[in-house]
């Protein structure tokens, strides 16, 4: 067994430390301006969002998305502009009106 080396002593464990110590992991290479906190760590012009679903639905969802080898927030993507693109007929009105009153 090795000995452990302990230098510093008891001084350099309550002395304020002068330099942070490096983050591991890969740097960030993401330059986008953050405007709110739901923004942090995606890409451009993504944002997050929770919503509440049935156990059921989402296991359904995270099948396919294993199935077809994507990401879950890109099934879902899919499924969100597919029924926007249905809805196409009442999408300028609803999209008034949400920004009249609604928000």
């Amino acid at each position: 067994m090795s000995k452990k080396s302990f230098t510093g002593g008891i001084e350099s464990l309550l002395s304020p430390q002068s330099e942070k110590p490096q983050k591991r992991g890969r740097p960030k290479t993401q330059t986008k301006k953050v405007e709110k906190s739901s923004e942090e760590g995606t890409k451009a012009g993504e944002t997050r969002a929770t919503f509440i679903v049935t156990k059921d639905l989402l296991e359904q969802v995270k099948a396919l998305s294993f199935w077809e080898r994507k990401q879950i927030k890109d099934t879902i993507g899919e499924a969100l502009e597919a029924y926007v693109k249905s809805k196409k007929g009442k999408l300028g009105a609803a999209i008034k009106e949400y920004r009249e009153k609604g928000r």
